[in-house]
């Protein structure tokens, strides 16, 4: 055997260390078959009680995460021996599903009947098996390793005496029985919340407690509570913290400004949303003597609080970032922390990390330097009122005295977005929108949000702030997540490029262009009737940034080097970065020991910094995965008001089953589904992003101007039905549907029954409207509703009705 490589890290945390988990599957790779856990004591020496205790533990939690297989001889064993490879399941709204293998390649198909007895979100072991009929490469599954961590968001529901639960999120298809015993106080139609008692197997249907009655579905705020379950997003505080915060004095203390530079006399300011609560960056420049500018990022210095490995901590990890739903937000730390103690509120002491740069006047980063401080902000402005009075508006006496320092900043601005323009850094014009919601928490309209010079003086202070930190870290050999976005695949710039040709259009930089490449082609494009089409497929070209160990640069901003510093408070890669810097900078001072510092400093190993990587990358998918789904469900809710209405409208995204239309007034997109364009037959090409009449040759692009009516507004499925109106609606009537000879099954009686309690609700809630044309909305929802589905038995007369599919458009 190899001398454990691990050895040190294992010292390092444990009293009494055992041999590492890569030592462990070394050794059983060097057997000729699964070992038994005394086997494997035995040969790796270990005989003390307490070591053969954690023995145990690693076994089974290496067990757990699908490192190893536990045989029915009672042994351990390698899965990859055994053709095995671990896995998530992700469930499918039809039935079927896909494993996801952890490490890495294309997904595998699980069949209908096979997804019987698995979860969307459970951890399995599964073997590659053959191709189905379609070409599809299948998993079969052999155990179950993990079940799904978050909990099963539902209806409650009673059927002829029986009680059952209908999951929210549509990968669960199976439904879930509840005894008499186990309701818990539910009643019909209810948002529940079950525990499974027993999982589901090919011939049983599973069976469920009800922990938790969240309530009625259309009550304000249901849409955040279900999103929490659904997605597994903690958002309580555990008694351990709340016993820590109250140790944490409310305001810093005289002691907590010792050892570090005094900036209490820079005129520091925070610039912010007007809704923000927690302000975690200041910012001052200065224009040098010698020409160019120097420029102070003063970050809330979170690291000094929260140390590695306490309570808090762990907690902040576990969250890996706030999750900012459109009415609440889920913090990463507690409110005493995130909007008090480490929040840069005006007029007040505050303990920071400062990254101090000097920038030429060409714009370039020409120095910088990292320490703690304490600062004290002189005012809070927002961005509205920074541009106002940039633009000439006018400027309140309280500040007078600082408008020439936002003057300063404007230049300062105006040379880094120049060089931001010759490194060839992509531009991406998007519209954001706003909810502004009323009394009762429900949406009273929807807004764009509008990005002024104020966002963007920000926004590039910070990302000088995030490249000074990473070249930092770099020069001095330390080892830190970085943010990586990684250039295009060869297939995905191969399409992109066949795309532009297609418009007349080409794209520099052969098979490894740069970012200036694709920044030209969105020049070339600008006063194009296509551009938001050619946006699209550009973005679509893209990869996703992750945070990683490795600095592959982040190609989308040109830049060689960059990594989150600016926002501790509320992204967990930030306060490591933080901790790194902090590390670094005793370490220069011969103050650090080999893992700590004693002002919260810590030395990331490689190990932990590619586990934290691929944690805090998925903690950012699942809150943007949660607030996305938020934001559909209110969006759905704000259209049932709408239903029967006409919009003015542009396709957005094209897929095989429709497109996808935004209408223009509301910045809300809704599906017309394939079979409502009319008769003929529609070809998806989606190297081009359209679909092709077969007989009439219309052609639906994205960027076309439409006009459509909401049909339909489906709550469950998150979904918005349209109609084509006016000259895009091709082709004659369509037949009526067929009668149905099957009997509805419990699913779709239930969905008729939600439909139902929907309509009724709405139409009790509703004021009397003036308009007149309006009185009979409660029927022009029943006729779209009733066309809608009419729609949906012509095209599959032999099929029973489905839940119409969900908006899955990506951003």
């Amino acid at each position: 055997m190899i001398k454990d490589p691990h050895f040190e890290r294992e010292q390092d945390k444990y009293e009494n260390p055992i041999p590492s988990r890569e030592y462990i599957i070394e050794y059983l790779r060097s057997q000729k078959s699964p070992i038994s856990r005394d086997g494997i004591a035995a040969a790796l020496n270990i005989h003390e009680e307490e070591q053969l205790e954690a023995l145990r533990r690693r076994l089974r939690a290496m067990e757990r995460d699908g490192e190893l297989v536990f045989t029915r001889g009672q042994s351990y064993g390698l899965p990859e021996r055994m053709d095995l490879i671990s896995g998530i399941v992700l469930g499918h709204r039809e039935g079927f599903g896909f494993f996801k293998p952890d490490e890495g390649g294309d997904d595998l198909f699980i069949s209908n009947r096979d997804m019987l007895m698995y979860f969307h979100g459970d951890k399995v072991l599964a073997q590659k098996a053959g191709v189905d009929r379609k070409g599809r490469r299948e998993a079969r599954i052999v155990r179950l390793i993990q079940p799904r961590s978050a909990a099963i968001v539902g209806r409650f529901h009673v059927d002829s005496g029986m009680a059952f639960v209908i999951a929210d999120d549509k990968r669960i298809t199976q439904e879930i029985l509840v005894a008499n015993e186990d309701r818990n106080g539910a009643r019909q139609g209810d948002v529940v919340v079950v525990e499974l008692t027993r999982r589901p197997g090919r011939f049983v249907k599973a069976a469920g407690k009800v922990t938790e009655v969240l309530g009625k579905q259309m009550a304000p705020g249901m849409e955040i509570e279900i999103a929490l379950r659904n997605y597994d997003l903690p958002h309580t505080w555990s008694a351990v913290i709340e016993k820590k915060l109250r140790r944490i004095p409310d305001e810093v203390t005289e002691a907590d400004k010792v050892g570090r530079v005094d900036l209490r006399h820079l005129p520091l300011v925070t610039i912010d949303g007007e809704d923000a609560r927690d302000f975690d960056d200041a910012v001052y420049a200065e224009v040098k003597p010698s020409g160019g500018w120097r420029l102070w990022v003063a970050i809330a210095d979170v690291s000094y609080y929260v140390r590695t490995d306490s309570a808090l901590d762990t907690e902040a990890r576990a969250r890996g970032n706030s999750v900012y739903f459109p009415s609440q937000v889920i913090p990463m730390l507690p409110e005493k922390i995130s909007n008090g103690l480490c929040s840069l509120n005006p007029q007040v002491d505050r303990l920071c990390m400062v990254a101090e740069m000097t920038v030429s006047a060409k714009g370039k980063l020409s120095g910088y330097k990292f320490y703690p401080a304490v600062m004290h902000s002189h005012a809070r402005f927002t961005y509205t009122q920074v541009a106002a009075m940039l633009e000439g508006g006018p400027i309140a006496a309280e500040h007078q005295a600082l408008f020439p320092h936002l003057q300063c900043l404007q230049s300062l601005y105006l040379a880094l977005d120049e060089q931001r323009a010759l490194r060839g850094a992509i531009a991406f014009e998007t519209i954001e929108t706003q909810f502004i919601f009323n009394e009762q928490r429900k949406i009273d309209k929807i807004v764009p949000r509008a990005r002024n010079q104020a966002h963007k003086i920000i926004e590039e202070c910070m990302i000088l702030a995030n490249v000074s930190a990473a070249k930092f870290v770099k020069k001095h050999k330390g080892d830190v997540l970085y943010r990586v976005h990684d250039a295009p695949s060869e297939q995905k710039l191969a399409n992109f490029k066949e795309f532009l040709a297609e418009r007349g259009l080409t794209m520099g930089g052969g098979l490894e262009p740069t970012p200036a490449d694709y920044q030209n082609v969105m020049l070339q494009i600008a006063d194009r009737p296509d551009a938001e089409l050619i946006q699209v497929m550009l973005l679509r070209s893209m990869r996703q940034a992750i945070y990683s160990p490795d600095n592959e640069g982040h190609f989308g901003l040109a830049l060689e080097e960059y990594a989150h510093f600016t926002s501790p408070i509320r992204r967990y890669p930030d306060l490591v970065l933080h901790r790194v810097i902090r590390y670094l900078l005793a370490k220069e001072r011969g103050e650090a020991t080999e893992k700590w510092t004693q002002d919260g400093g810590y030395h990331y190993l490689l190990d932990e910094l590619d586990q934290l990587g691929e944690e805090c990358s998925t903690t950012e998918r699942r809150a943007d995965e949660a607030t996305r789904d938020v934001s559909d469900w209110l969006k759905c809710e704000f259209m049932q008001d709408h239903v029967g209405d006409t919009f003015d409208a542009v396709i957005a995204s094209v897929t095989n089953f429709g497109l996808f239309v935004r209408l223009n007034d509301l910045f809300i997109d809704g599906l017309v589904h394939i079979s409502s364009l009319g008769s003929d037959y529609y070809q998806f090409d989606p190297m081009r992003q359209r679909l092709i009449g077969e007989n009439t040759g219309q052609i639906y692009q994205v960027g076309d101007p439409v006009t459509v009516k909401v049909a339909a507004v489906n709550l469950d499925d998150r979904q918005i039905d349209l109609m084509m109106l006016g000259d895009n609606a091709k082709g004659g009537k369509r037949k009526a549907a067929p009668s149905r000879d099957k009997p509805l099954t419990a699913r779709e009686r239930v969905n008729r029954e939600g439909a139902k309690l929907a309509k009724a609700s709405k139409a009790g809630a509703a004021k009397p409207k003036a308009d007149s044309g309006k009185a009979k909305a409660g029927t022009v929802k029943a006729k779209a509703k009733a066309g809608a589905k009419a729609k949906k038995d012509v095209k599959n007369p032999a099929k029973k009705p489905k839940a119409a599919k969900r908006s899955t458009r990506k951003k």
